[in-house]
């Protein structure tokens, strides 16, 4: 038998168009998040070189002449073409042109308006709430410019520090997969987290509303 209808209490917005190239940089309060450019490979290297950014993500530590690979091929990484595809963004901090992080933006299903997120910050700059603001950009820009119905992250489930972060941003821990990964020579769990569009407008609704009292008080 047919599926029956989803129902839906608002209307759905129409996919743009692909290719989709954002507006280049996302701003946010105090950051910039733009396409990698070949001369962020230092910034990048200063970081991505450290066995604690790399302890809870996939791969070693950067060598100099991985790094200059990496920030070669993502510097490719700034339209969406298809489903898989993703954005691979430097996280600049606007008032001084420091870069503090990269993030990535996956559009994992197109048919099923599904997007993923990641990031990975420099701990020089870590407790300053970067993170946390440029992850709600690349929500932001999945919800309210690419109509995405539902953005997921996962993390190693030992990332207590990460999974704070997306709790922060209103994401629900939806899964808890067990020992799924070998990691640095270990079985590790992996834990997911989701938010759905709904929860997206009404968590904006909330803090327009939380605003707008502050300025009536």
């Amino acid at each position: 038998m047919p599926r029956p209808a989803a129902s839906s209490t608002s209307p759905i917005p129409p996919l743009p168009p692909l290719p989709f190239t954002p507006d280049y940089p996302l701003r946010t309060e105090r950051l910039d998040l733009r396409p990698v450019r070949h001369d962020d490979a230092d910034a990048l290297h200063a970081y991505r070189r450290r066995p604690e950014v790399f302890r809870y993500l996939y791969g070693d530590p950067h060598d100099e002449a991985a790094s200059r690979a990496f920030v070669a091929e993502r510097a490719t990484r700034t339209t969406l073409r298809e489903s898989g595809d993703f954005l691979h963004l430097a996280v600049v901090l606007r008032e001084t042109g420091t870069l503090v992080g990269d993030v990535t933006f996956v559009y994992t299903r197109r048919e099923h308006r599904q997007g993923r997120i990641g990031y990975v910050f420099n701990p020089d700059h870590a407790g300053r709430g970067y993170a946390t603001e440029a992850a709600r950009a690349l929500l932001r820009l999945g919800f309210e410019e690419l109509g995405l119905h539902r953005i997921q992250a996962e993390l190693d489930g030992r990332n207590t520090a990460s999974a704070r972060l997306l709790e922060r941003l209103g994401m629900r821990r939806e899964g808890h997969l067990r020992e799924n990964e070998f990691l640095d020579g270990e079985w590790s769990d992996e834990v997911i987290y989701a938010m759905l569009a709904r929860e997206w407008r009404d968590q904006k609704k909330q803090g327009q509303e939380q605003g707008h009292r502050a300025r009536e008080a």
